[in-house]
């Protein structure tokens, strides 16, 4: 039985994750560490919160206090580390967060686990854990003809977010390398799926297309990206926890790349089979804006070494995992209309309002 501790558990990833992980290991303890912030949403673990096995702990990974108190009351045995500030375009207005959150809040587990598991009554074993889940964006970007992401790829971040996981992924292998801490550290590409808070392109494209407004997006809509559902992602995560090698590194995405525009379309065109088109299809609303500074143009993962040492592969294809999406969105619009708090409508207007010509 693992006695697991997931940082972010409240949030897309994490709280995907969670469902994932009890369904599968329902004898585990499993506690849920989040501070919820904007993107951070207790709903969105519902279902599991009555299980007895489960339980959720507000606070702030910063805290070394309380996360030294987690480590020793649970005898903590495996973290899961999903909590990160993670929206590129929030970097750009305010790094500072990311920086606090993305490294500090790293550095503040990894002294947790190691003064608990290193200690001197209680000697790290194989069966430890510590899975720092971490981003594509590390690498930086690719030109259209180079090869994907490898492990090996060497490190180039081009935003403040991107920086700071590229910082915490230093850090957890310094940990490992210099005091013998079990890590291994995972870089996935964009994750899609339910539960998305609104501020990403699919669940922002699929909810500008149903109410048939503006949908935004950056420059000529060219930029590449390779995309993976989020459920096949928590089944990857799972493979490295159990099969995984401690000091290792393993890339996960969705093998296959796509044209920002080209998904826009995709989700519109299925929305218009779904919903109806009317006077005009959905692909009128697509709107070209100013693009964000610094914008990486292409992405793509090499994904062999996890699916030949691990077995992992992506079971959904985007067009699947799209459908399947979209479907959750529509069954789920009181949960959406609950999250688009004042601060989401404030960012949405402060980010598009001037590119798309509305307050």
């Amino acid at each position: 039985m693992r006695r697991m501790l997931v940082t972010g558990g409240a949030g897309f990833i994490g709280a995907n994750f969670i469902r994932f992980w009890i369904g599968r290991h329902p004898e585990d303890r499993l506690t849920n560490l989040d501070k919820l912030t904007y993107a951070g949403n207790v709903e969105n673990v519902k279902e599991v919160e009555s299980h007895p096995s489960y339980q959720f702990v507000q606070g702030d990974m910063c805290d070394a206090a309380l996360v030294r108190e987690l480590f020793h009351a649970e005898k903590i045995d495996t973290v899961v580390h999903f909590a990160a500030e993670t929206h590129v375009d929030r970097s750009i207005l305010g790094p500072e967060e990311f920086i606090r959150t993305n490294v500090h809040g790293t550095f503040t587990l990894l002294e947790a686990a190691r003064d608990y598991w290193l200690a001197e009554s209680s000697r790290a074993t194989e069966a430890r854990r510590f899975l720092h889940v971490s981003t594509d964006e590390v690498y930086g970007s690719l030109g259209p003809e180079e090869p994907p992401f490898r492990e090996t790829t060497p490190y180039a971040p081009n935003s403040p977010y991107a920086a700071s996981k590229a910082a915490a992924d230093h850090l957890v292998r310094a940990y490992h390398h210099t005091y013998g801490l079990p890590a291994i550290i995972t870089n996935c590409s964009n994750n899609y799926g339910r539960y998305q808070f609104p501020e990403k392109l699919i669940p922002l494209t699929i909810q500008q297309a149903i109410k048939k407004e503006p949908i935004p997006l950056y420059g000529d809509g060219g930029n590449v990206r390779d995309w993976v559902y989020v459920e096949d992602h928590c089944a990857a995560l799972e493979a490295v926890l159990e099969r995984g090698t401690t000091g290792g590194t393993y890339n996960i995405g969705g093998g296959s790349q796509w044209r920002n525009i080209d998904l826009v379309n995709l989700i519109c065109d299925l929305l218009d089979e779904k919903l109806g088109s009317r006077s005009s299809p959905r692909r009128s609303l697509v709107t070209l804006v100013q693009d964000r500074p610094g914008h990486d143009r292409r992405y793509a993962m090499d994904i062999s070494k996890i699916s030949q040492q691990l077995g992992w592969r992506p079971r959904e294809s985007l067009e699947t995992g799209i459908a399947k999406t979209i479907d959750w969105y529509l069954s789920h619009q009181d949960w959406v209309e609950r999250v688009m708090t004042g601060e989401y409508r404030k960012y949405f207007a402060s980010q598009y309002g001037s590119r798309l010509g509305t307050k």
